[in-house]
């Protein structure tokens, strides 16, 4: 913070012109970096008090305000304490807490909180680091406020004495930097470096003791480290003067390196110290202690004093602690001691199972969603190492799924094709985690998905042909067949609605003698028939579910539609038309409505002009084509509207079935015969003369041939003397014997 402080003074300097370009620079280097690694860093001291501003996150990972909600961000520190939190409102990253980096990282020379942002819309996922640096809030102290040492009085003089080691858990300067020893004539201070590069004092005999002089002396020992200010500790060091012990015991190592794996039963023996020493007698009676001992170190093992064995007192965990450092003395019965360091390193072994975790969840798709749906993210994690920590996640193969990785120990569920609702409407996909040790271990979880329906299905009749019998003379109302129909789709796609489609009993309608409960698909007889006058009545049904049904004469002519075209960027770009459809009985009808359709708002001024001339062209076109096509067919018309609606040969020259005005294209539905107009209380219907139930184009090939614009709509012409009454199903849903127009944009 006081590096940032000093930036931000000197910055309160410059020209706001060249601190407009700084920041711009600034940012865009930051979105670089971003870019390229996906990754935030910060750095803060330790011990700060909770809500310590840490940095703009929003700002560092480019988020914009709604991306900052509660649902569409969140932090995910799997394993770890919550150390920060995320204001929504600006987008600044703080502390919940106190932290104590040497309680977090310990002796670690570089302690760094990881932890990821998470976008829930999106699934995007960020890691974030924040480095706790160290201050100076630790003292150096000693194990013991006073060290009593017995020295012999003909030790040697340059004899050394080992002192007690002070601990400092801070780092760099802020940790121990040395000692300093109270004036003495009889001893000095020396600085060793161990092994591992650590300071240690030892006391220095600088001329020879006389117990009979002075017995007893008093020192004070200091240790400091280097912080601003310095801290310091210090501890008495009481030296009695013994007589006669001219040699100190002496470890056979300077350093014990063992291994111990984790998990080892209580009262294992570790290992044995030794230690040698050449006097005699009490002198020669040796016993081991602990001399210091690195956090819970003196809680996991024991020293015997007598026979220098180390057994296990506590269980060891790797995932807790990967190595124990132990300070060991080993002391004569005249006071002569020495020293060694114990270090056991502890091994891991596949002893924790894999942990998987749920952090973004889609509990239902539709059924047409496309492959490479995002269904879940799922986090996983182990806490052994090496090749105990390395984990596969798996999923059943014969389901259609597969699981993608994404970012560190994230897993993407995916959709790999279209699934079908109607073969499997939910599943329950199981994840599992497996470890590679020895023996493997896994976890498993399920992720529930439910299919959403969606009208992919057409309902179907259970019968092709329905045949029924009627007694002449009936009553009117009479129920003469039920109809039935199936569809596999769900809720309202499943919803079947019955209707006749239009066709002819002696020159009328079917509607005026036949009706169907559109929800039960029961026919009904609108009055009663007579055998001598109908045999048989052959009509067709349609089966319609609850899914965009056909026109009805109460619908308007025109219908205006809107389609949106819009992209997936940041931010969403878009683009919409405006569908115009006009429907229309007779040539008027259209010629009105060609002038009735104007032209979108925003359309440049120079397409007046080809509008114009697109209308004149279309309308002088338009007019010599039916002047012509009346003399042609004038003298047929009365004999063509007998005779099957495919049946016209070449020498009748169909209408156009496509002419152009600008931006709008309109559609002729040629049909063949004269048409009235009748209604029933649900459609609409028109009478064609008898012998004929169809709707064609005529054709310009002959051989009868159809026109390929109405191919699905088939003709049906039947003529005899039937003697019964049948229904053929059908899935068609035009099939109206009138002439319109559909203009289409």
């Amino acid at each position: 913070m006081a590096r940032a402080k000093g930036r931000q003074e000197t910055k309160g300097k410059i020209t706001m012109k060249t601190c407009r370009r700084g920041v711009a620079c600034f940012f865009l280097l930051v979105n670089i970096c971003q870019a390229a690694a996906k990754q935030v860093h910060y750095s803060i001291p330790e011990e700060t008090e909770r809500g310590f501003f840490v940095g703009n996150i929003a700002r560092d990972l480019g988020l914009d305000a709604k991306e900052l909600s509660g649902r569409g961000i969140r932090i995910v520190s799997p394993g770890r304490t919550p150390y920060f939190a995320l204001n929504y409102r600006n987008g600044h990253l703080h502390t919940t807490e106190r932290i104590d980096r040497e309680q977090i990282c310990g002796q670690m020379q570089k302690c760094v909180l990881e932890f990821e942002v998470i976008i829930g819309a999106s699934m995007k996922i960020y890691g974030v680091g924040v480095e706790i640096t160290d201050i100076n809030d630790h003292a150096p102290t000693f194990q013991s406020e006073k060290l009593v040492l017995n020295v012999s009085e003909n030790t040697a003089v340059g004899s050394q004495f080992p002192l007690l080691e002070a601990q400092d858990p801070d780092l760099g300067n802020n940790s121990l930097q040395g000692y300093k020893l109270s004036s003495s004539s009889y001893f000095s201070l020396v600085l060793k470096t161990s092994v591992k590069g650590k300071q240690f004092a030892k006391l220095v005999l600088e001329r020879p003791l006389d117990h009979e002089e002075e017995k007893v002396h008093h020192l004070i020992l200091t240790a400091y480290d280097g912080g601003s200010p310095v801290r310091s500790g210090t501890t008495e060091i009481q030296i009695s003067v013994l007589d006669v012990n001219d040699n100190a015991p002496i470890f056979s190592q300077p350093l014990y390196e063992v291994t111990a794996r984790e998990g080892l039963s209580l009262g294992t023996t570790v290992v044995t110290l030794n230690a040698t020493d050449l006097d005699e007698g009490t002198n020669r009676d040796l016993r081991y202690s602990f001399a210091k001992s690195t956090g819970s170190a003196a809680e996991k093992f024991h020293l015997d004093e007598n026979t220098g064995e180390v057994t296990l007192r506590g269980s060891l965990d790797y995932e807790d602690s990967t190595h124990y450092e132990i300070q060991v003395q080993v002391q004569d019965g005249g006071g002569l001691s020495d020293r060694s360091t114990l270090t056991v390193f502890v091994t891991d072994v596949n002893d924790n199972a894999p942990k998987l975790e749920i952090t973004s969840l889609i509990g239902s798709i539709p059924e047409n969603s496309p492959p490479a749906t995002a269904i879940a993210l799922v986090h996983v994690q182990d806490r052994d190492s090496a090749e105990n920590a390395e984990v596969t996640c798996s999923i059943p193969s014969h389901l259609p799924f597969q699981l993608a990785k994404s970012y560190n120990n994230y897993y993407n569920l995916l959709t790999t094709r279209v699934l079908d609702r109607e073969q499997v409407a939910t599943y329950n996909v199981t994840v599992t985690a497996t470890d590679h040790g020895t023996p493997p271990l896994s976890t498993s979880l399920s992720i529930p998905l439910e299919i959403l329906d969606t009208n992919d299905n057409p309902p179907h009749f259970l019968q092709s042909v329905y045949v029924s019998y009627l007694m002449e003379n009936n009553p009117r109302g009479a129920s003469i067949l039920s109809l039935e129909a199936e569809d596999p789709d769900w809720a309202e796609n499943s919803r079947i609605t019955f209707s006749i489609l239009e066709g002819k009993l002696n020159a009328s309608p079917v509607s005026s003698h036949l009706s169907i409960n559109s929800e039960t698909g029961v026919v009904y007889a609108l009055h009663s028939f007579d055998y001598e006058e109908v045999r048989e009545i052959s009509f067709r049904v349609k089966a319609q579910d609850g899914e965009a049904r056909p026109f009805l004469e109460k619908d308007a002519l025109r219908q205006s539609l809107v389609v949106l075209l819009k992209d997936n960027g940041q931010p969403p770009l878009s683009a919409s038309v405006t569908v115009t459809v006009v429907l229309a009985d007779s040539i008027p009808e259209v010629l009105s409505d060609l002038g009735g359709i104007s032209a979108p708002a925003d359309a440049q001024p120079d397409l007046t002009f080809y509008l114009v001339l697109a209308v004149a062209f279309v309308s002088c076109l338009f007019f010599a084509f039916l002047l012509v096509l009346l003399a042609l067919n004038v003298h047929k018309w009365r004999h063509s509207r007998l005779q099957d609606c495919g049946n016209m040969t070449s020498n009748g020259v169909p209408a156009p079935p496509f002419v152009g005005l600008d931006t709008v294209r309109a559609v002729l539905h040629s049909y063949c015969h004269e048409v009235c107009l009748t209604a029933d209380s649900r459609h609409s219907h028109f009478h064609l003369p008898k012998g004929c139930s169809c709707s064609t184009f005529s054709s310009q090939k002959p051989h009868g041939r159809r026109d390929p614009f109405l191919a699905a709509e088939g003709a049906t012409c039947r003529n005899g003397n039937p003697s019964g009454i049948q229904v053929i199903s059908s899935s068609s849903t035009q099939e109206v014997c009138v002439s319109r127009w559909m203009f289409l944009p």
